[in-house]
């Protein structure tokens, strides 16, 4: 379906519920369709570099929008999370982020924007006994020692996706609580409880600015990704 009722469109998306009966639905990809924004949508309503869709399709048709180094021409490619977003005509660079309301757009420097950082959110060995990560944005990538864990992230050079940095999830690393009410909050992970049964969920308790915060592990991203480093 290349469109979908307004009224079902995400919050953050900031479009008019009474505008007009239908907006655009995001074409499948790294993101699920209720945690992306649209690049039409990011274009036209977030961002007013265009007054419509005929204007959207022109910017991205002459490739001036660049999603990950990538010029992406699909007013439905979905944008997620930790996504890099650059503009070459105006010289700027976006990072997808999240606040209370949801996802959002943060402009950040040039220099920042030549990395991106990655949950991993499962391992895979591959043919030669190779380990591979899987991403929260689709993603694999092969590494030749298997250090990392599910739940840990990964600092990825632009384009190249070579790890820069590695962010184990432990007592002390960064976090941003990515989902549930405290979403968009930060601060620094200060216990993490481990499940004793199927039925009990992974919860973490979270430092942000003194004030202990308590929430599901599968909302929590760890890591820095302003920190600049040398590829490994």
């Amino acid at each position: 379906m290349s469109h979908m009722k307004r009224l079902l469109a995400p919050k953050f998306w900031r479009v008019s519920k009474k505008e007009n009966k239908f907006i655009v639905s995001p074409s499948p990809g790294p993101h699920p369709k209720k945690t992306c924004i649209p690049l039409k949508v990011l274009l036209r309503d977030i961002l007013n570099y265009a007054e419509n869709s005929l204007e959207v399709k022109k910017i991205l048709n002459e490739g001036k929008v660049l999603v990950d180094k990538k010029p992406r021409k699909d007013p439905k490619f979905p944008t997620g999370l930790m996504d890099i977003v650059e503009i070459p005509d105006t010289k700027q660079h976006f990072r997808v982020s999240v606040n209370k309301h949801g996802l959002c757009l943060e402009e950040i420097d040039k220099s920042k924007a030549n990395a991106k950082l990655c949950k991993i959110t499962g391992k895979t060995i591959v043919n030669g006994g190779v380990t591979q990560l899987n991403l929260h944005d689709g993603r694999n990538v092969l590494v030749e020692k298997d250090v990392y864990k599910v739940g840990d992230s990964v600092l990825i050079g632009l384009p190249d996706q070579k790890i820069i940095k590695h962010f184990k999830f432990e007592p002390g690393a960064d976090a941003l609580i990515v989902s549930g009410r405290n979403k968009g909050l930060k601060g620094k992970v200060k216990e993490i409880k481990k499940r004793k049964t199927m039925l009990e969920r992974g919860v973490v308790k979270i430092d942000v600015k003194g004030k202990e915060i308590e929430t599901a592990k599968k909302y929590i991203i760890v890591g820095n990704p302003d920190l600049k480093g040398e590829a490994k």
